[in-house]
């Protein structure tokens, strides 16, 4: 099993349809600051399910919808489809090729598909458990997951340790924790 496309329309700064193929072995996405390599990777983690939008680098999730420019308005729907090669069958489903696309309306209507059927999210989970993918998957490592543990910043670690260890947000009321 491997990724062999990535489609992506209105998702983040990619406002027209963008086909991405893959070959065989490891995928290096490059390229000046500001130009999307990033929100190449949140397209990763968002078909998959990814349900925060602070991990994609937003306040609230319709900020995945191409936002528009100074010289192309803006769209109402985002959309990311991952196609999967699966001649070894390690995804249970009697498939040689799997899509897993994910759609967004403005409206916050929210979608997903499975080879084009239209499914549930537990569904896509189920699909992919152990496989090693999956939103919280090491599949996808972008630059500031690397940066994170050698920040001098204490906060950066914790955060990245509490990531790590699926521990939420931690409440201090008084000197007691919750």
């Amino acid at each position: 099993m491997r990724v062999t496309k990535r489609q992506l329309h209105g998702f983040k700064s990619f406002a027209d349809p963008t086909d991405m193929r893959f070959e065989t072995g490891v995928t290096a996405i490059v390229g000046p600051n500001g130009c999307g390599k990033s929100n190449v990777s949140d397209a990763v983690r968002w078909v998959l399910g990814e349900q925060r939008a602070r991990l994609l680098r937003g306040a609230k999730m319709e900020e995945v919808i191409f936002q528009g420019s100074s010289a192309r308005r803006s769209v109402n729907i985002a959309e990311v489809s991952l196609h999967f090669e699966n001649d070894d069958g390690k995804l249970p489903i009697p498939f040689k090729e799997v899509v897993i696309t994910r759609r967004l309306s403005r409206s916050g209507e929210s979608e997903y598909f499975l080879n084009r059927a239209p499914c549930r999210l537990r569904d896509i989970h189920d699909l992919v458990r152990g496989t090693g993918l999956g939103a919280d998957s090491g599949v996808v490592i972008e630059s500031r997951m690397i940066d994170a543990p050698l920040s001098d910043r204490p906060d950066d670690r914790r955060e990245l340790f509490e990531e790590a260890a699926g521990v939420g947000l931690v409440w201090v009321v008084g000197s007691h924790e919750i």
